[in-house]
């Protein structure tokens, strides 16, 4: 692999792999901040953590999505179902710490 060409391209794609990489990374911190936000209003108004419907019909629309762009549909799935676990995991732990401040406001 001497060839200029090889390497320079080779570095285009991970320059650009790396870039892609830094911008999910920002896209999941957002989404993050966002459905905290969603934990803290379902645990003010005494809402279930998880939500199966909404659950449901985001991962039928990332199928749908990652059909349209060429990407495993099963592989979307898996990631968002774990992106969902978390975000249930995040929403059940604001409901915990939301009862004990109630409580202890008492």
């Amino acid at each position: 692999m001497n060839d200029p060409n090889v390497k320079a391209q080779l570095a285009s794609y991970r320059q650009s792999i790396d870039n892609i990489d830094a911008a999910l990374v920002h896209m999941l911190a957002e989404r993050f901040r966002c459905t905290k936000e969603v934990g803290v209003l379902k645990a003010k108004y005494n809402l279930p953590p998880a939500d199966p419907a909404r659950e449901e019909y985001q991962i039928e629309r990332l199928r749908q999505l990652a059909k349209a762009a060429n990407l495993d549909p099963d592989f979307a799935e898996k990631f968002l179902n774990f992106v969902i676990k978390e975000v249930i995991r995040h929403h059940e732990q604001i409901a915990a710490d939301h009862a004990e401040q109630s409580a202890a406001a008492r």
